[in-house]
């Protein structure tokens, strides 16, 4: 008799896999860059590995506490011979977006980028800042 354990997430990871699924283009799929998401003390931490990116093909906005990171992969000329060619390498356009917690401080995000590495940092507002005290009249 075979025994199988109940996954109850099992539907969800078949839906998010399927979400990111794009048609292939001779063998060849859409880029969507790797991101790690981490909440420090003072700051929210976005970190998107790019590589092969140039950071002017990269692009950051902020619309209606939406973070958006997007931007293009471009192609390397690569020679073409008879002889047999594959290409495992993922290219294209790419867009990643991220809600954004009440606390962020949307006026002073950074981004900077390195070792193929995109980190956006969104600060916390201070509990001052961010408490709004309502006067009764």
């Amino acid at each position: 008799m075979l025994v199988t354990r109940f996954d109850p997430f099992k539907q969800f990871r078949n839906l998010e896999k399927s979400l990111y699924e794009y048609p292939s283009n001779e063998g060849v799929s859409g880029f969507v860059p790797v991101v790690n998401t981490r909440e420090g003390e003072f700051a929210y931490h976005i970190d998107v590995d790019l590589p092969g990116v140039n950071k002017k093909d990269i692009k950051v906005d902020i619309h209606k506490d939406i973070l958006t990171i997007s931007g293009e992969r471009k192609t390397k000329e690569e020679i073409k011979e008879d002889d047999y060619y594959k290409i495992e390498t993922s290219f294209g356009k790419f867009s990643r977006s991220f809600n954004l917690p009440e606390n962020a401080d949307l006026e002073n995000i950074e981004a900077s980028g390195e070792n193929g590495v995109l980190e956006v940092v969104v600060p916390k507002l201070s509990e001052e800042k961010h408490k709004k005290i309502i006067e009764i009249k």
